[in-house]
């Protein structure tokens, strides 16, 4: 028989700190956090980018300085975007194939000077064409996808012999995942990890994140041909069935707050390392808030962090994750 109030009184364990941590049945560390960084070419260079207050471009030397506070604070991962610069990028992304681009200079220059942290790379074509897709694009505009995995495969590559440690496909073009496993492997990269962009939903949610990388005026259209419908759960868990049978070792649901309950049900359907991307907008939205004097920033963040973990994730990509960490570890 169930006990009934007052035997049963809830709030006994809530009266105090030390009872409250003790039963907390949900843990968040600086571990559990992966620091998007954005880079961009120079020396001494840092970029503030107005729409992600807070948030700047880094050249290289900043980026090495960043990882050495990530490592500092506990962080075990970065991830990494470039700024390509305008007369680098084409129609058809080839730059991101160019193994001395600003990614594999920017991996190489964080695992020479920092090699326990790990580096996430991004796998797509976006900060590469001059069109802002994730892919190419043919006559009627469509992005393509075969010819697009393709290109993935290669860039994948590109990033590994440089030095990543975990290849992040962010494109959603199908099979790509079981193209790129098998690369790597015929390569020698058994141990490169691929965290799939296994539920990456057409958002309203990216604006500031293409500010970041220079893409949102370039976009040509929108992505509602290969990023998935937000109307859309069930496509989602089938997504990640396809992609962890391809190959991947972890999976991620992006955008975060908005979509929990895709979070929820991939990680009790699956059962797999399962992680989110605290997007640009969802940065923002809290940044705003605070500077409107709506919100305290360090509650926000922490609440909104422990809500991913609640729901499942085994860790975030956050761009707070510098300042989590500092409020953790406090």
């Amino acid at each position: 028989m169930t006990a009934s109030y007052p035997a049963l009184r809830l709030r006994r364990t809530r009266a105090s700190a030390w009872s409250r941590r003790l039963h907390a049945e949900t843990v968040l560390t600086p571990a559990d956090l992966i620091w998007p960084l954005f880079v961009t070419e120079g020396q001494g260079v840092e970029e503030p980018i107005a729409s992600l207050p807070g948030v700047s471009r880094w050249s290289l030397d900043g980026i090495v300085a960043r990882a050495r506070e990530a490592a500092d604070l506990g962080i075990p991962c970065l991830a990494l975007f470039p700024n390509t610069p305008s007369h680098l990028r084409s129609d058809d992304g080839r730059e991101a194939l160019n193994p001395d681009n600003l990614m594999c200079r920017a991996i190489r220059a964080i695992k020479d000077a920092v090699p326990e942290i790990g580096v996430l790379t991004d796998v797509a074509l976006d900060p590469y064409t001059t069109h802002g897709h994730d892919g190419l694009v043919d006559e009627a505009g469509y992005v393509v996808n075969d010819s697009t995995a393709d290109a993935l495969v290669q860039q994948a590559l590109t990033q590994a012999r440089a030095g990543s440690d975990v290849i992040a496909p962010s494109d959603m073009m199908d099979g790509r995942i079981g193209m790129i496993r098998s690369a790597l492997e015929a390569e020698g990269f058994a141990n490169v990890q691929i965290m799939a962009y296994a539920a990456k939903y057409a958002s309203a949610f990216y604006g500031p994140f293409r500010d970041a990388v220079n893409t949102r005026g370039l976009l040509k259209g929108d992505k509602n041909t290969y990023q998935m419908d937000h109307a859309n759960a069930e496509e989602a868990l089938r997504e990640v069935a396809l992609d962890l049978a391809e190959g991947a070792d972890s999976v991620m649901v992006k955008p975060g707050l908005p979509y929990l309950d895709i979070i929820r049900r991939v990680k009790a359907e699956f059962r797999v390392p399962t992680f989110a991307y605290q997007v640009s907008g969802e940065y923002a939205m809290i940044e705003t808030a605070v500077a409107a004097g709506a919100a305290d920033r360090d509650a926000m963040v922490l609440e909104t962090l422990m809500a991913f973990k609640r729901a499942g994730c085994s860790g975030v990509l956050t761009y707070h994750a510098a300042h989590a960490a500092r409020l953790l570890n406090a």
